[in-house]
C-alpha cells in the first residue's frame, strides 16, 4: 500500500520535470510518456530503498499493464509449446500454402534487460503475427527465466535449449520448416542473447542445421566499458538512461549491490576482462562521426584481494554468452548474415556501431539500419496508447529485410 501511494505522490513531482523535458525533446514521438518513465525509475528506486519492493518487481509493472494472451486468429495459430523444459508462444499460418512450400521460422527473444519483458506483450505479439502473415513464417518467442530471481547464464541456456530442440530434423519436419531459411532475432536484451547463441550455435560440432540469419535490434553486446560516447550523450534519455542499462547488467550477474556500484562508477574490470578491452574499443571500431567529440580513456582496471571482493562475479564479464562483442575475428568469420538495427537516442548505439564494424572486418554480410531520430525500445510502440510511426517503420522495415534475406 505504501508503495502505491508514493506512486500518486510521485507522479505530482514528476509532472514538473517531464514539462521540462518536453522543451528539451521536442522532436520525440515519446513527449508524452516522459512523465511515466520518471514516475517508473523513481518510484522503483524509493520503493528499494524504504524496502517496500525490490527494484525490479517494480519496473515489471510495464511488463503487466502491456500484458495480452495470444489468441489465434483467421490467419494465424497460436499455441503454448514446451521446448525441452522452456516455454514458448508458437505462432504458424493457420493454412498450408497450396503450393506446398516449406516455410521460414525465426526464434524471437524479446527485450527488458533480463529482468522484464514477456512474449505475451501486446507488441510483441503484434510483432510475431505480422511476421507470420507477410513471410508464411513460423515465428517461436521464447519465454526465458529472468533475473533477479535467475542470474546469467540461465537466461542464455533457456534460449539456447530452445534453439537446439527447434533445429532437430524432426520437428522442423513437423512445423513444414525448411530447414535453410531460418533466423534468430530479438531486440535489446533480446538481440544479445541472440547474438549469443548464432555464435555458440556456429561452434557446437553436434549441430547440423544452421542459421541463415541473424537479426539484432538495438542489441545489447558488452558488459566492460559502460561510458562509450552513446553511454555519455543518452546517460539521461528516457526509456533507457544510463542508470537503468547498468542496473540490468548488474541484476544479469549478480544481486550483489557492491558489484552495482562498481559498474555504475565504470570500475568492475580486472584482469581478466581487461585483457578483451580491445575488442571494445571505440576509438577503433566507431565512425568517426561518433567518437570525435569524445576522448577515449579505458575504464580502470581494479587489482588486490578487496577489489575482488568488491566487484563480484568479475569473471563473467570476460563470457562471451554475455558479451558476444569479445570474440575474436575467428568465431565472427564464422557467422550468418546480419541485420543489425541502431538508434541515436540509445546508450546501446554503440554497441550496435562497433559489431557492425567487427562483423563487417571479419568478412560477414551486414545490412545495417540507423534511426537518426530514434531511441530505444521504438519498435514496442505500435499499440495503443504508444501506437507511434516510428515503431511501425521500424517493423516494416525489419521484416522487409527478412522477406528479403531469409
Amino acid at each position: 500500500f505504501g508503495t502505491y501511494c508514493y506512486i500518486i505522490f510521485a507522479f505530482i513531482l514528476d509532472c514538473a520535470f517531464a514539462y521540462y523535458m518536453h522543451s528539451v525533446i521536442v522532436n520525440w514521438p515519446v513527449n508524452h510518456l516522459v512523465t511515466v518513465n520518471v514516475l517508473y525509475f523513481s518510484s522503483a528506486e524509493l520503493s528499494e530503498r524504504m524496502g517496500l519492493l525490490h527494484y525490479m518487481k517494480v519496473m515489471m509493472f510495464i511488463t503487466i499493464a502491456e500484458r495480452v494472451v495470444p489468441v489465434s486468429d483467421e490467419r494465424v495459430q497460436v499455441s503454448d509449446e514446451n521446448f525441452d523444459g522452456v516455454e514458448v508462444i508458437v505462432y504458424q499460418p493457420t493454412q498450408q500454402q497450396e503450393t506446398g512450400e516449406l516455410r521460414r521460422a525465426i526464434i524471437y527473444l524479446h527485450g527488458g534487460g533480463w529482468c522484464l519483458g514477456s512474449s505475451r506483450m501486446g507488441p510483441y505479439d503484434l510483432l510475431a503475427k505480422h511476421m507470420v502473415t507477410e513471410l508464411n513464417a513460423v515465428i517461436v518467442s521464447v519465454e526465458y527465466r529472468l533475473a533477479p530471481a535467475y542470474h546469467f547464464p540461465a537466461q542464455f541456456e533457456d534460449v539456447y535449449r530452445v534453439l537446439k530442440y527447434f533445429l532437430r530434423v524432426d520437428v522442423l519436419k513437423g512445423y513444414h520448416i525448411n530447414p535453410e531459411r531460418i533466423a534468430v532475432s530479438g531486440d535489446s536484451a533480446g538481440g544479445n542473447l541472440a547474438a549469443a547463441v548464432a555464435q555458440q550455435l556456429q561452434k557446437d560440432p553436434e549441430q547440423h542445421v544452421q542459421l541463415k540469419a541473424q537479426a539484432l535490434i538495438y542489441p545489447v553486446l558488452q558488459a566492460l566499458d559502460l561510458n562509450t560516447p552513446s553511454y555519455q550523450q543518452n546517460q539521461h534519455m528516457p526509456i533507457l538512461p544510463r542508470t537503468l542499462m547498468v542496473r540490468f547488467w548488474s541484476e544479469y550477474f549478480t544481486s550483489d549491490k557492491s558489484f552495482l556500484r562498481a559498474m555504475m562508477a565504470n570500475r568492475h574490470n580486472n584482469h581478466e576482462s581487461a585483457a578483451l578491452l580491445k575488442f571494445v574499443n571505440w576509438s577503433s571500431y566507431l565512425p568517426d562521426s561518433y567518437s570525435q567529440a569524445y576522448n577515449y580513456s579505458a575504464p580502470t582496471v581494479v587489482t588486490g584481494k578487496s577489489s575482488v571482493r568488491s566487484i563480484g562475479p568479475h569473471h563473467l564479464l570476460a563470457d562471451p554468452r554475455a558479451s558476444p562483442l569479445l570474440v575474436p575475428d575467428t568465431t565472427l568469420r564464422l557467422l550468418p548474415k546480419a541485420y543489425v538495427l541502431t538508434c541515436e537516442y540509445d546508450v546501446l548505439r554503440d554497441d550496435g556501431l562497433m559489431y557492425v564494424t567487427r562483423l563487417r572486418n571479419a568478412g560477414v554480410d551486414v545490412t545495417h539500419e540507423h534511426y537518426p531520430g530514434g531511441f530505444h525500445g521504438a519498435l514496442m510502440f505500435t499499440t495503443w496508447p504508444t501506437d507511434f510511426d516510428i515503431g511501425h517503420r521500424m517493423m516494416d522495415n525489419f521484416v522487409s529485410w527478412l522477406k528479403q534475406n531469409l
